[in-house]
């Protein structure tokens, strides 16, 4: 049965038995879902205290307590060291839980975040690289492998109600990764082939309905074509329902909208969540109305450079295989989007990679860390990366690292509030242009914010508020999370690359 459409899930969340609707969603099932639901059926309707009582007797809930009062660290480096044992899965038993269960072992962010996240794991690897634990992340790409097999795409998280999408395609990275440290210098072309294969299917993930697209037929799930005929990618979800895990809270904000405009607000708060930045003024016709959110309209300058980035290694790798006809396709295809995101993604009197409207056929007038992608990538000409680190540093930077964009407003991805991963595209995109002080510079000042908030927290925190540092980031839809995964990795990274002791 599909508990999470059940008249048992819907009562306990417009209930708000919990402050954190994602609680319920996660919530295991002492014998099965079934019995549960039909037991309460029967007894049905209940009180708040009754329906409480209720769960608390046929459910266990998931703990999001990571033990950090065990963690006797005197700075952030050693904290981060410690915390990455408190944060590893062993291999699922299967539950009656939305939980998708893995076979391998996982890293999970931290707080609420008890699942794997697809593309925090890229940025989490980041630190497991810098202890040299690559099991661990052979092991996480292996899960997201076996996923994308059973479920049609790498979901969001294995969690049933985040099957319907996925988030930024980062598993080509993690292949470089491992590829270059592990697989590159044995020439195993056996394990480099199980992963084209696997890279190939995401690829056709995002590019599923190509075929479908015409003069009339402008977009079809996550697939664009421009008007001069051009492919490019939008974020997109195929169902357009409230989110399981924010039931209460979807419901609540599409009821100012008229019934006939609620099954596509739906939809674009999905897509928002695919795109990983849920949410942000980017997605927002108006900053200050989250019920103006218009994902779906929207050509993503990040998603684009990752998928520019996939058809670039892909090409890369069937070479390596001698899969010649394969490595001229996605060379034409890499050369094609390039064209396309140069013609529609950089702002040429800004000097800055944008986002592009579709649907009004403009320009994105917000401006974003997103825009830095394209140097992560290296598909910037260095004239293009030149302007770009221009504006990053004059604008963006902030006495504790970068912001995420220069719209202040109520949503966690935008200004005031910096987030690791980032960092660590703008890093490392500078870096790729030999802009070395640069980079330098946002480290340093990264590092900065993470040694204030350890000093006052103990802890890592999932983001952070680069404007003011000793106040802690807050918007979006929870309260901020300990951990933290994601963070953990990129600032490891950061004093690795800095040679901090």
């Amino acid at each position: 049965m599909n508990f999470l459409q059940s008249q048992l899930f819907l009562d306990v969340q417009l209930a708000a038995i919990f402050d954190d609707s994602k609680t319920f969603a996660d919530a295991i099932a002492k014998q099965s879902w079934q019995a549960a639901c039909d037991h309460y059926l029967q007894i049905r309707p209940l009180s708040k205290q009754q329906l409480t009582e209720f769960v608390t007797q046929h459910f266990t809930l998931e703990s999001t307590d990571i033990a950090l009062d065990v963690l006797q660290s005197h700075n952030a480096k050693t904290y981060i060291a410690q915390l990455w044992p408190k944060l590893h899965r062993p291999a699922d038993e299967v539950k009656s839980s939305s939980l998708l269960p893995l076979k391998h072992s996982y890293i999970v962010p931290g707080g609420r975040f008890q699942e794997i996240y697809y593309w925090d794991s890229y940025f989490t690897s980041l630190g497991l690289q810098d202890i040299n634990d690559l099991d661990s992340i052979e092991a996480m790409l292996s899960n997201f492998i076996d996923l994308q097999t059973r479920n049609g795409c790498i979901p969001n998280g294995n969690r049933l109600y985040y099957s319907s999408r996925s988030q930024p395609p980062v598993m080509a990275l993690m292949v470089d990764l491992l590829w270059r440290d592990k697989y590159c210098h044995k020439a195993d072309v056996k394990w480099l082939a199980r992963c084209v294969e696997a890279l190939e299917e995401e690829y056709a993930f995002w590019m599923s309905g190509s075929d479908l697209l015409s003069k009339q037929i402008s977009a079809h799930r996550r697939i664009v074509q421009m008007k001069c005929g051009a492919r490019l990618n939008r974020y997109w979800d195929d169902v357009a329902s409230p989110r399981p895990e924010s039931l209460r809270e979807d419901l609540e904000d599409a009821a100012v909208l008229p019934q006939s405009q609620r099954a596509q607000y739906y939809q674009n708060i999905r897509a928002a969540c695919e795109s990983g930045w849920d949410f942000s003024s980017r997605w927002l016709a108006d900053s200050d109305s989250l019920s103006s959110i218009q994902t779906t309209a929207i050509i993503p300058v990040d998603l684009n450079s990752l998928l520019y980035n996939l058809e670039h290694l892909l090409g890369h790798y069937c070479q390596l295989l001698d899969y010649n006809e394969k490595q001229q396709q996605y060379e034409q295809h890499a050369a094609q989007r390039l064209e396309a995101i140069n013609q529609y993604l950089y702002d040429e009197e800004l000097g800055f990679y944008v986002d592009y409207n579709f649907q009004k056929n403009c320009q994105s007038p917000v401006l974003s860390l997103a825009g830095v992608v394209p140097l992560f990538v290296k598909c910037a000409s260095i004239q293009q990366a030149q302007q770009v680190k221009a504006t990053i540093m004059s604008d963006f930077l902030k006495v504790g690292g970068l912001v995420t964009t220069l719209n202040e407003t109520a949503q966690q991805w935008d200004s005031p509030n910096g987030w690791a991963p980032l960092q660590w595209f703008a890093v490392k995109g500078l870096q790729q242009y030999s802009f070395d002080d640069d980079a330098t510079e946002i480290m340093t000042r990264w590092l900065s914010t993470i040694e204030v908030g350890f000093s006052k927290d103990g802890c890592l925190l999932e983001k952070y508020d680069v404007c003011n540092v000793n106040n802690r980031a807050g918007g979006g839809e929870y309260t901020v999370q300990q951990g933290f995964g994601w963070t953990n990795g990129v600032t490891s990274r950061f004093y690795q690359l800095l040679k901090k002791p």
